[in-house]
């Protein structure tokens, strides 16, 4: 998620109990004209330019709203509708902790087993770190990584597999010691669904479909986008270019699928959050037992906070809204708003933003689905939708959200521009072009190379088609790739340090932006030169 977007959720995750609405306003709220959804998510979709949105919302057991709203793909007829299929991406993590709790309730592991006893080539960096790393520690982004670290392996679509990613986690150096603080990271949960692989004798998709989806009814949901051709019914991802919205290319990740694997739709999305209230429980059988994907005790740890995380100061329009505790759990975030504890999380790939929300509480539950990048359309229909069914004074959470990331993006242009104003204008590379050609390698990616075409360098990421991008001169030694894909947003500058002897002895990367999303991590690469074999004599 780009970070404008995600600073804006973190103003509204870590939203918390405001003081309690007086009598007099539940009261209006009570006597209020039906709600409009669909006027809310018309404004939305305008202001925050998102072509389509589908919604869930259940409440005490049953179906309030499974609709969609605006188009599958801008230029099309198609309208999104309740069965309308969209890549949830991280929501797919409750999904993998759900089957990693039914493998506990099977007696086939503990949480606090070591990985390497389901897993005995896993390894970290630190030797520590390998031996003590638990299936826990797996799901609660504790593990000392960095913010996205190794992200570059799946994210864009790379040729990566399951188990290189899994492999290339032991030259990943940590950013904190081993559970020290939360950081978000996606390759642990890669493990997880490998574990679940290895424990059920099928690929994770099979057994997300057998354990899961099949059980629950949900038969519009997919574990791949192989699997969404079957379906035509079926949304096309959207992202800016240039500042415009467009549809793009879809993103398989199927080498990242205990993260970001499941593809589903409103409908399947609020049949999935009935059975997260019911504690698991799918239904009562004929001889009126229940029938359950997992315990109640499993349950009940999905929901336990095991990684404390910042709260963080939201911006003055915001100002209302701030949390007493923000923690993760196993595939959720968990928080309070309004006094009640919510468990939630989103979701982010390419052309596609989703969240979903889960008061137990009040037994209400709201997936919202987008088939564009926009985190702040999430955020402003998620305390819209959480302020109308909880049966609180309405805020114009929309206007508010549309100001601060005006606010927060015209910050952003002006310092981009400040720095390309104080860039060294006359300086030049130390070596000639010809000399930062060549193939560069990095200890958990890989290889890349720089090669000359007329009078530019390109860059290209050997394993991930799609990096590869022009390079510009910026200042002294360091350029600026532009990537040819122009929807990735995500330039950066390529600086090179050069040896004693003037050779290049290292090239590192940064994102250009702030809005850059975090799984481009650049800046946690360290390319060196492959030095060139001496022919012999």
């Amino acid at each position: 998620m780009n970070r404008i977007a995600a600073a804006i959720l973190i103003a509204f995750s870590t939203a918390g109990a405001a003081l309690a609405q007086d009598a007099a306003s539940t009261t209006a709220a009570a006597q209020a004209p039906a709600y409009n959804l669909d006027a809310d998510v018309t404004r939305v979709m305008k202001a925050f330019q998102v072509p389509g949105i589908a919604i869930a919302i259940v409440k005490d057991g049953k179906v309030v709203v499974a609709q969609g709203f605006g188009v599958r793909k801008l230029g099309e007829p198609a309208r999104v509708d309740g069965q309308t299929i969209f890549e949830i991406a991280s929501n797919s993590k409750a999904f993998t902790a759900a089957a990693l709790g039914m493998l506990v309730d099977q007696g086939k592991l503990e949480w606090d087993d070591p990985v390497i006893k389901h897993l005995p080539d896993f390894r970290m960096y630190d030797a520590y770190v390998t031996a003590e790393m638990t299936v826990r520690d797996l799901l609660t982004h504790r593990s000392g990584l960095g913010l996205g670290a190794g992200d570059l392996m799946w994210w864009p679509t790379t040729q990566f597999t399951t188990d290189e990613i899994i492999h290339n986690l032991r030259y990943i150096k940590p950013a904190t010691s081993f559970r020290n603080s939360y950081a978000y990271d996606n390759l642990l949960y890669i493990v997880a669904g490998k574990i679940i692989a290895s424990k059920s004798g099928k690929t994770w998709g099979e057994t997300m479909h057998e354990w899961i989806l099949k059980p629950v009814g949900m038969a519009g949901t997919t574990t791949s986008l192989a699997e969404n051709a079957k379906f035509t019914n079926v949304s096309a991802p959207h992202s800016k270019i240039n500042g415009k919205i467009a549809a793009v290319k879809p993103m398989p990740v199927d080498n990242a699928v205990g993260a970001v694997g499941i593809n589903t739709s409103a409908e399947d999305l609020a049949r999935w959050m009935n059975v997260l209230l019911d504690s698991g429980r799918v239904a009562k059988g004929a001889d009126g037992k229940d029938v359950r994907l997992f315990s109640e005790k499993q349950a009940r740890e999905l929901w336990t906070p095991q990684t404390p995380m910042k709260i963080s100061q939201p911006r003055p329009p915001l100002a209302a809204t701030k949390p007493n505790f923000y923690a993760y759990g196993l595939g959720f975030q968990l928080r309070d708003y309004q006094g009640k504890m919510v468990a939630m999380h989103g979701g982010a790939l390419q052309g596609f933003y989703s969240r979903v929300l889960l008061v137990p509480e009040s037994k209400l539950g709201i997936a919202i689905l987008t088939n564009a990048e926009s985190g702040s359309s999430l955020s402003s229909l998620q305390y819209r939708l959480l302020d109308q069914y909880l049966g609180l004074a309405p805020t114009d959470w929309i206007g508010r959200v549309a100001d601060v990331e005006r606010e927060m993006t015209e910050k952003e242009a002006a310092r981009l521009k400040k720095e390309t104003a104080t860039r060294a204008v006359a300086s030049k590379p130390s070596l000639p072009l010809a000399s930062y050609e060549g193939e560069y390698e990095d200890a958990w990616y890989g290889k890349a190379a720089i090669r000359r075409d007329g009078k530019k360098l390109v860059l290209s990421f050997a394993k991930t088609p799609d990096l590869t991008g022009e390079m510009e001169h910026f200042q002294h030694d360091t350029f600026i790739v532009r990537w040819k894909e122009r929807n990735f947003n995500a330039d950066a500058y390529v600086t090179f340090s050069l040896d004693h002897d003037g050779s290049i002895e290292r090239m590192r990367m940064k994102p250009i932006s702030t809005e850059t999303d975090f799984s481009y991590d650049f800046q946690d690469l360290l390319f060196v030169p492959v030095k060139k074999e001496k022919k012999a004599d």
